[in-house]
C-alpha cells in the first residue's frame, strides 16, 4: 500500500517541522519552496531571526499564542539532540537566560511566571554588567534558551533529506483559484504538481497564494533588521530593553535587534536602522563603542494581528490545510505548530485545543 503523499508549500522552519511530524506519521511529504531550503540569502525570517525560544513579553500575549510557545520550548532541548545525533549537525542550543530591563510592567511580569511555573527573579541589571537607562530593576530569568537558526535550519534538511523528502527549491507556484478539492497546483513555469494532501507555511508569501480563495488571511511582511558583533567580552546573557534584543553566541558573536518595518517584500537594509541599532547596543553594552559591526542583514517576517497564526484546515478546500502567520515566532511556535496541524489532517486529537488558532476566516 502506497503511503499517503502530502505536499508543503514552503521550506522554512515551521515547513521543515511541519515535514518531520509527517515523516514520523509515516507519510510521503514534498516540500516546495520558492527560493532555497536553509539558504541564508533568500530574505525568509527562519535563518534570519535572533533565536530566543520565549515570547518576549508573554504576560502581553493570547492563551493561544504561550500556549503553542510553552508546548515548542519543552521541545527543543530533545530536537537537538536528535538532530546532532542522527545528523552531525550542532543547533547550537543554550540554555542562557534572559534579562529584562524596564521599562515593562514587573508585577504582571511576575505574576505570568508564577502562573505558568516560569522561574523569575527580580535583579538589579548592573549586577549583570550592563547598563539600564530606564532604571536599574530587572527580571532575570534563567530557564529562557535560545538556538541558532540557521543551523537549526541546516541539520533539518540533512535530516529530512535522509528521510527521503522530496525538495523542489527555486519553484514558484501560481496562486490558487477557489475549488472543493485541490488535485493539482500549477507552478509558474508550467508545471503541475500533484499530490494527496497540500499544507501552506509560506510565511509571509501565503496572503498571495491564498488571496483568490475562501481564506481571507490577515498576512503582511514586516521587516527585522539584525547586526552582529563578534565583541573582546561577550554578554553571559541575552538581554531585551523596549522591543530590543542583544543574544550572545556560544562561539563569541552577539546579536542585537530587531526592527519591524511595513515595507512589503522589501529585504534590504538601511545606514538609519543600522545607526538605530547600533546606539540602543551601545547604550545597554557601552563595551561595544568602537567595536565593528561585522555583518548587518534583515529578513521578512509573516505579520499578523497578536502574532497569532492560522492552523487548520482551509474553509473550503477539503485537501488543503494551514500552518502559517507565525510572525515574530515561528521558531517558537513551530514544533507544536506542526504536530498540531498534523493531528488535524489526520483527524486525530490533538494534543492542544486547536480551537483558538482557527482564523476568522
Amino acid at each position: 500500500m502506497s503511503k499517503q503523499h502530502t505536499m508543503i508549500i514552503g521550506g522554512g522552519i515551521v515547513g521543515c517541522m511541519t515535514a518531520m511530524e509527517l515523516i514520523n506519521r509515516g507519510h510521503r511529504v514534498t516540500i516546495v519552496e520558492r527560493n532555497q531550503i536553509a539558504s541564508q540569502t533568500s530574505g525568509e525570517s527562519s535563518w534570519a531571526g535572533g533565536g530566543i525560544i520565549f515570547p518576549l513579553l508573554p504576560w502581553m500575549y493570547s492563551e493561544a499564542v504561550n500556549t503553542l510557545t510553552h508546548n515548542s520550548a519543552s521541545f527543543y532541548r530533545e530536537l537537538t539532540q536528535r538532530l546532532a545525533q542522527e545528523t552531525g549537525f550542532s543547533s547550537d542550543f543554550a540554555q542562557s537566560g534572559f534579562l529584562l530591563l524596564p521599562k515593562f510592567d514587573l508585577n504582571a511580569a511576575q505574576d505570568w511566571c508564577k502562573r505558568n511555573q516560569v522561574s523569575f527573579q527580580p535583579v538589579k541589571a548592573s549586577a549583570f554588567g550592563v547598563a539600564s537607562p530606564s532604571g536599574d530593576d530587572g527580571l532575570w530569568l534563567p530557564s529562557v534558551c535560545q538556538i541558532r537558526p540557521p543551523y537549526l535550519m541546516q541539520g533539518l534538511r540533512k535530516w529530512l533529506e535522509q528521510h527521503n523528502v522530496a525538495m523542489l527549491e527555486h519553484t514558484q507556484l501560481k496562486p490558487l483559484e477557489e475549488s472543493d478539492e485541490l488535485k493539482a497546483w500549477q507552478t509558474t513555469s508550467g508545471e503541475t504538481l500533484r499530490a494527496d494532501q497540500f499544507v501552506v507555511t509560506s510565511g509571509a508569501w501565503s496572503f498571495d497564494l491564498l488571496k483568490e480563495t475562501s481564506a481571507k488571511l490577515n498576512i503582511k511582511p514586516m521587516r527585522g533588521q539584525i547586526l552582529l558583533y563578534k565583541p573582546a567580552k561577550n554578554l553571559e546573557q541575552m538581554v531585551y530593553r523596549e522591543g530590543f534584543y542583544m543574544i550572545p553566541r556560544l562561539d563569541g558573536y552577539l546579536l542585537a535587534g530587531s526592527t519591524l518595518e511595513d515595507v512589503g517584500f522589501d529585504n534590504g537594509v538601511t545606514e538609519d536602522v543600522r545607526e538605530e541599532l547600533r546606539i540602543k547596543a551601545e547604550t545597554i553594552m557601552p563595551e561595544l563603542k568602537g567595536e565593528p559591526i561585522i555583518k548587518h542583514w534583515s529578513g521578512l517576517r509573516p505579520g499578523t494581528p497578536e502574532n497569532l497564526p492560522t492552523i487548520g484546515a482551509h474553509p473550503t478546500i477539503k485537501n488543503l490545510f494551514l500552518n502559517t502567520g507565525h510572525f515574530r515566532y515561528g521558531l517558537t511556535m513551530a514544533p507544536a505548530s506542526a504536530k498540531l496541524v498534523v493531528a488535524i489532517m489526520s483527524g486525530t486529537l490533538p494534543a492542544i485545543d486547536p480551537t483558538p488558532y482557527a482564523c476568522a476566516y
